[in-house]
Parts: structure tokens; sequence; C-alpha cells
């Protein structure tokens, strides 16, 4: 695995221990790796009302985004449940449009990665072309 991608992973990690995830206990951190070269991470963040929980995935790409960033190249997602944890359908569809079809990196408590591309995750994403 690219050394870049262990060090999002170490972030992503790191970003997990600020999850608050009172109701669920499913602890989450994500980090994005900008084309650049700089990390951005974020965790989930629940809400008694569920609606309102934001997931770790759009937390860390939203602070990128935040921070001017426009290129990405890969996402890394880690939990405390022992599989390899996959990003939900709403950040499935909020990476595609704000990062395209890059690196999605996954992985749970037992250490097991699995790494696919975005398109693989979400093959016919909803864009503003479908629109026309």
């Amino acid at each position: 695995m690219k050394k870049e991608y262990q060090e999002l992973i170490k972030a992503a990690n790191r970003a997990k221990l600020n999850a608050y995830a009172p109701y669920s206990k499913y602890y989450v951190g994500a980090a994005v790796l900008t084309d650049d070269g700089k990390i951005f991470s974020g965790c989930n963040i629940e809400n008694s009302s569920y609606g309102l929980t934001i997931c770790a995935e759009r937390t860390a790409i939203f602070n990128a985004i935040t921070q001017g960033m426009s290129k990405f190249k890969a996402i890394a997602i880690v939990s405390n449940n022992s599989e390899v944890i996959t990003p939900c359908g709403a950040c499935r569809q909020v990476l595609f449009e704000l990062a395209g079809d890059i690196d999605i990196i996954m992985s749970g408590s037992s250490k097991k990665i699995k790494i696919v591309r975005l398109k693989k995750l979400l093959p016919l994403p909803f864009t503003g072309n479908n629109l026309k």
C-alpha cells in the first residue's frame, strides 16, 4: 500500500477518537487526501434527531472544501466495527460530486483494508447532467 495511504488511515484513526456517537456507539473517522498531499479529517457526529447526524466522510470533505481544496486523490474511512466499513449512499453521492472517482480506502478495527474506486461503489451517480 502507498505510504500516503498509510498516513491517511492513521489520520482517520485519530479523527475517530473525536467521534460523537452516544446513541449508536459506532465511531467513525475519515481523512481525505488532496492532490497536493494535504490531509483533512473528520468524524461522525450524531444527534438525538438522527436526520441531523453527519457522517465522518462528509465532515472530512466539507472540512477540506472549507479550506479551499478542490482536487482529491483518496479518502480513508475507519470504524470501531471489526468489518471493513463502506460509505453510506449519501456520502458516496457527496464524494462523487466534490471529489470525483477517487480511491476509497476502507478499514475496521480488525485492520483489514479494502481499496476501491468510488465508481465501483456508486456506478450510476446522480449529476447535474441528469437534469437535462
